[in-house]
């Protein structure tokens, strides 16, 4: 059904008309016209329809984390205790849903949000490790890093950081993203694959296995890259969710005649889910680990600047994570000024903050916007009607976890990988002339993929900004904010010599 318009005209330009004595008519129209004044549909050039598909894109892109969260939280903590797999499932299911439905009602972006990876490894591989340290104590430190970034939201400090980013970064930002998801789509299809450090390379990196294309996963990828690429090429509507729900189908095919196993058996497999059909598809979700946090227990047990050190960590890497990867979302969707600023960015922040209290509450690490809420924009998703779809599904994935793992990761890979080249398009924007910005804006797209941290990037580049402009004599046109940003990620990149300084290990 079409959006009724300003003018009392449908999406196809006819005028509509009321029956008589319908009465049902005025006030359906009105639910219709008040939906759309609300989240702006019309006002952002989009329509239901493409709302719905982009909400069902970004589900389809980043419902891995549904299974992959809590494989990478499930080792055991320092007492030995474990929070259980079923348990961190049902948990990322429901915050992500709750999260990505606030975002999607009340900041009204296509934004979603999730266990964030990149904290969720930190957590379990470096913190969770410590002798004696117990999961709800790690996850008090989780809470406490949203709880301050809520703070600094509240205070406006997070939105003024933005706004005095400079716009050629912002545009980096963009670009960055873009990389970072194609390697993301590359990596997770098995397309790319890291070499092992036994064979004595210099080069990270290689083609598939030893250098080939093995296996039917890699086929389904090739397929879905292909698919997709036609479909975008040909500007087909919905052309990238057809892509991902055809390799789908595609992927169970292969699945039912030739019984491949996950890559955990076999390195040629599946990256993770096996596109089988489960045995059940409906399991009632399990809570438990709602509010089983120690907020201030890592503290007695590390030591108050030990703690504090991680807690900081934990914070920058959330902080500007959040920072850059809205900043390229809004940008793709066309939904920033001339600056690259969004308009109400401090709704956006205070969802993304309280995500990190609801994940660390919830013992599922920090819930964060995530990239692939690209897939969904560029399905032509641009309000959070989108958001209210994608965590309505995160909401059902808690009651239908089985059905969730029939998608696997090679089939949502091409709709990565083309999302990454349309946002990395942007680089055209960035003025090379320039060094002060030129440099770090490259510094900025090349280390997010290659280090697998927006942050990172995103570090890099702002120190090399001032340290530029500042050897150029231009020092006075960097923000006094940035001196302190810069100055952050100093301690952020230092902080093992810095452990290492204060015997803390």
């Amino acid at each position: 059904m079409s959006l009724l318009n300003k003018t009392g005209q449908d999406g196809a330009g006819k005028e509509t008309v009321k029956p008589e004595g319908s009465a049902q008519a005025a006030p359906r129209r009105g639910l219709w016209h008040s939906i759309d004044r609300y989240f702006e549909i019309t006002a952002r050039g989009s329509n239901v329809l493409r709302e719905f598909r982009g909400g069902l894109a970004t589900f389809f892109a980043m419902c891995y984390i549904v299974v992959l969260n809590p494989l990478i939280l499930s080792s055991a903590d320092g007492s030995g205790h474990t929070l259980g797999i079923p348990q961190v499932a049902a948990v990322t299911a429901v915050v992500a849903g709750v999260t990505t439905i606030v975002m999607g009602a009340w900041a009204k972006y296509p934004f979603a949000l999730a266990a964030g990876l990149g904290v969720n490894a930190f957590v379990s591989a470096t913190i969770a490790t410590t002798r004696n340290l117990t999961w709800p104590e790690v996850m008090g430190l989780v809470l406490i890093a949203g709880i301050v970034m809520f703070v600094l939201v509240i205070s406006g400090l997070r939105e003024a950081v933005m706004r005095a980013v400079p716009a050629g970064l912002k545009t980096a930002i963009v670009v960055g993203i873009g990389l970072f998801i194609a390697i993301i789509g590359l990596v997770n299809a098995g397309f790319v694959r890291r070499i092992p450090d036994a064979a004595h390379t210099t080069v990270p990196v290689q083609l598939g296995q030893d250098g080939k294309l093995l296996g039917w996963p890699t086929l389904v990828f090739v397929f879905g890259l292909v698919l997709t690429i036609i479909l975008v090429v040909r500007k087909v509507k919905g052309g990238i969710l057809i892509g991902i729900v055809a390799s789908t189908l595609f992927a169970m095919a292969i699945q039912l005649f030739t019984h491949t196993a996950s890559s955990q058996g076999d390195p040629s497999g599946w990256s993770l889910m096996v596109p089988a059909v489960p045995g059940t598809f409906f399991s009632l979700p399990d809570l438990s680990l709602i509010g089983r946090v120690d907020l201030f227990g890592a503290f007695a047990h590390l030591g108050l600047m030990s703690a504090l050190l991680l807690t900081f960590t934990i914070l920058l890497s959330v902080f500007f994570d959040a920072m850059g990867t809205m900043t390229g979302l809004a940008s793709e969707a066309g939904l920033v000024d001339e600056n690259n600023n969004m308009k109400n960015a401090n709704r956006v922040l205070l969802v993304d903050a309280a995500g990190s209290m609801a994940g660390g509450f919830g013992s599922v690490s920090a819930n964060e916007i995530f990239v692939e809420s690209a897939a969904g924009i560029a399905e032509g998703a641009r309000t959070g009607l989108a958001s209210l779809v994608t965590g309505g599904l995160f909401l059902l994935a808690a009651f239908f976890a089985p059905l969730v793992a029939i998608v696997p990761f090679e089939a949502v890979a091409p709709a990565l990988v083309i999302v990454g080249f349309m946002m990395a398009s942007q680089v055209r924007k960035v003025d090379w002339s320039d060094y002060g910005i030129a440099i770090p804006a490259f510094l900025t797209f090349i280390l997010m993929p290659f280090t697998y941290s927006i942050a990172n990037g995103l570090g890099a580049g702002f120190i090399a900004y001032v340290i530029i402009r500042v050897v150029q004599g231009r020092g006075r046109e960097i923000h006094a904010l940035m001196w302190g940003v810069a100055a952050a990620f100093v301690v952020y990149f230092g902080i093992g010599p810095i452990q290492q300084l204060l015997g803390i290990h």
